[in-house]
């Protein structure tokens, strides 16, 4: 039993408690494997454990991985884009990625509606809120949500699922849950106003039981899979893309 095996295996045990704590069914709950920086052989590991979700953060790293797993057999996974989406590698998100959680302008909604290739499913997207107001933060404000939504849903090829946020590191349970707790009331406010929104993508390793006990329905888990990542990995370059 390999440490990424053992890993996955105690992370689906707290969603589980978590899950029953907040008298919700585990299932409605899933486990994105955050597997940026790590090499495409720690997915192959997950892969091997019964995981087929995994974020990147960083595209170029993640085309990579993906090219070079699309060799193995086996390998049947769904990935998610889950950074910051610049508007010079919407291209590359809109025909490698099954979902995009992080959108927060419609320009690049409308580049990834467009770059989307007509033979694949449309681009499940979540929009991100920065729901702490932080300036260093990306995300659209709370107050620009509502517009940004309806934009969003009318866009061809893409089908918006639902709202994501990265909260402020706090400590306790109970300072955790606020920022979720809001987001999950904005998810509520949108169905409320006709959007069918099903996904509340928050929660990462060290809050994923604050996130379940608001509802979310995603928990993005990087570090208590694969472990602490190493503190020179540096985001990629830019590159330049075409505007079409």
């Amino acid at each position: 039993m390999t440490p990424i095996y053992s890993n996955l295996q105690a992370v689906r045990e707290r969603i589980f408690a978590a899950s029953l704590d907040a008298r919700r069914a585990p299932e409605s709950v899933g486990l994105l494997a955050v597997s940026k920086t790590w090499p495409a052989s720690a997915v192959c590991e997950a892969v091997a454990a019964g995981q087929r979700c995994f974020g990147e953060n960083y595209i170029q790293e993640a085309v990579r991985k993906q090219d070079e797993l699309a060799a193995m057999p086996g390998m049947t996974i769904e990935w998610h884009f889950i950074g910051p989406i610049q508007g010079n590698k919407t291209r590359l998100v809109a025909e490698r990625f099954d979902w995009a959680h992080s959108l927060d302008r419609f320009r690049i909604a409308e580049r990834l509606a467009r770059q989307r290739p007509p033979e694949l499913p449309p681009l499940n997207v979540c929009i991100e809120v920065n729901i702490d107001g932080e300036a260093d933060k990306h995300g659209c404000r709370p107050d620009e949500l509502a517009a940004l939504a309806q934009e969003i849903a009318r866009l061809p090829r893409l089908r918006l699922r639902g709202l994501m946020c990265i909260p402020a590191p706090v400590s306790g349970q109970e300072a955790q849950r606020a920022p979720f707790r809001r987001l999950r009331e904005l998810k509520e406010a949108l169905c409320a106003g006709g959007l069918p929104l099903d996904t509340l993508s928050m929660g990462m390793s060290h809050d994923l039981e604050a996130a379940i006990a608001e509802g979310a329905t995603l928990v993005r888990v990087g570090t208590a899979i694969f472990g602490e990542r190493a503190r020179n990995a540096a985001p990629e370059a830019s590159f330049k893309e075409d505007e079409t």
